[in-house]
């Protein structure tokens, strides 16, 4: 962590941050009620500042594990002045589990999520079964799923899981991945995996209405 990184972190985090041990309430939070999307392992942060300029009329979150990628978007939210983005420092399991309101949002986004390339860890792979049915009970009906990974094997196995959620619909019309969406910036491991000659897929799921849930 540089001390840049450290510095916002500790100066911002009661403005940025969120402390909770259970449910939150994201209206007293962001201080208005809005559209509300959540990014799950945002890194450095880079994702959740394009999407909070280019729509200040939503709230965005976002969930990651390490300091320096908070610190980082804490300096930037603050010298941007931006007002439409918390973070959450923890496991997504645990914060999906207890801290978010159940149909409070409109879209769920993972970019580039750790593949665990090695066959031994695959266990360690956070799109599991039930982090996806936790996953899919926060969104509101036809709330977005989205998520993106420039791995073969992974993007299989995460199809797969997706596919056999009962409350989410795959939006490609033939099934499989989807179309890049031409709104989705390329992030920076994008543009590396597509250096190193890497194909993307785009996964995209939306929840279904309750009397179609089975």
């Amino acid at each position: 962590m540089t001390q840049a990184q450290r510095s916002a972190l500790d100066r911002h985090w009661t403005r940025y941050g969120i402390e909770a041990t259970d449910i939150v309430d994201l209206d007293r939070i962001f201080g208005r009620r809005a559209p509300r999307y959540l990014e799950i392992g945002f890194g450095m942060g880079d994702m959740l500042i394009h999407m909070a300029l280019a729509h200040a009329e939503w709230d965005y979150l976002g969930i990651e594990v390490h300091d320096p990628g908070i610190g980082r978007l804490f300096g930037q939210l603050a010298n941007l002045d931006l007002h439409n983005v918390r973070a959450v420092r923890g496991d997504a399991n645990d914060v999906l589990a207890r801290l978010l309101p159940d149909e409070s949002l409109e879209g769920i986004f993972m970019f580039f999520p750790d593949p665990w390339p090695k066959k031994r860890h695959h266990k360690r792979r956070l799109v599991q079964p039930q982090f996806v049915s936790s996953a899919s009970a926060k969104l509101r009906t036809n709330g977005l799923c989205h998520i993106v990974t420039d791995v073969e094997d992974y993007a299989k196995h995460m199809l797969n899981i997706l596919e056999q959620e009962n409350m989410l619909q795959n939006l490609a019309p033939t099934g499989g991945f989807s179309r890049r969406p031409p709104g989705r910036p390329t992030t920076k491991f994008e543009r590396r995996g597509l250096d190193r000659g890497h194909s993307v897929w785009d996964l995209m799921f939306v929840r279904r209405e309750s009397h179609l849930i089975k």
